[in-house]
């Protein structure tokens, strides 16, 4: 059988798989809850990830695209939801409202852009935008890669969302090359790599320091 024959079973796992990406943050918060605070826990893809949702559900209203749109609603609202609880458990509560703060007022300003653009190129520059966003959102974790290296721990990588975001990528990116369309393969592929990136961070170092190791033992 071809390989576009498997089209729809592509999709639809990757739409699944999209969908289960978003409870990836549950672990993260569970072990955030556990500890009963944020050490070692970037906030920035809990309000990325949230950020992100309202702007793809923008893109999805340009697409007039329901699936998109229903997928995008859950992400946004799961997404807030740990967003909340790592606020509730934040030891610099004041940090993290000026980065809502700042992430709002971005937020708004590419909505503005939005109704701004004229209607014939605003899918193609706003979706240039997006894909822009989502790859910085993506490598955000690699800038803490001093101190991994300097701890060679990677207890500050969400590797929950890296997994499940390392999965989700491949499959996009299979169906891109299904349906021959290299916008997809493009976004797809650099996600992927940066994705491959960091979970080969997890193969070299330990989760913990091995200082802390020797503490628990």
């Amino acid at each position: 059988m071809a390989l576009e024959d498997y089209k729809e079973i592509v999709a639809m796992a990757a739409s699944f798989m999209t969908i289960a990406q978003f409870f990836a943050g549950m672990f993260i918060c569970k072990d955030i809850v556990k500890k009963g605070s944020t050490e070692n826990v970037s906030g920035v893809p809990f309000i990325g990830g949230t950020a992100m949702g309202v702007l793809m559900f923008q893109y999805s209203i340009i697409l007039k695209d329901p699936a998109m749109t229903r997928v995008n609603v859950v992400g946004f609202s799961l997404n807030l939801c740990y967003l909340l609880c790592y606020y509730i458990y934040s030891e610099n509560k004041r940090e993290v409202q000026k980065q809502v703060f700042h992430a709002t007022a971005f937020v708004a300003a590419l909505i503005a852009y939005v109704f701004w653009e004229n209607p014939d190129l605003v899918e193609v520059r706003y979706g240039i935008i997006i894909t822009t966003l989502l790859m910085l959102l993506i490598s955000s974790p690699l800038l803490s890669l001093g101190d991994i290296i300097r701890t060679k721990s990677t207890e500050t990588l969400p590797f929950p969302l890296i997994l499940s975001g390392f999965i989700v990528t491949f499959l996009w990116l299979l169906y891109g090359v299904i349906i021959k369309n290299p916008f997809i393969q493009f976004q797809n592929v650099v996600a992927f790599a940066l994705f491959a990136v960091q979970l080969s961070l997890f193969a070299i170092y330990p989760s913990r320091p091995k200082e802390k190791e020797k503490k628990r033992e």
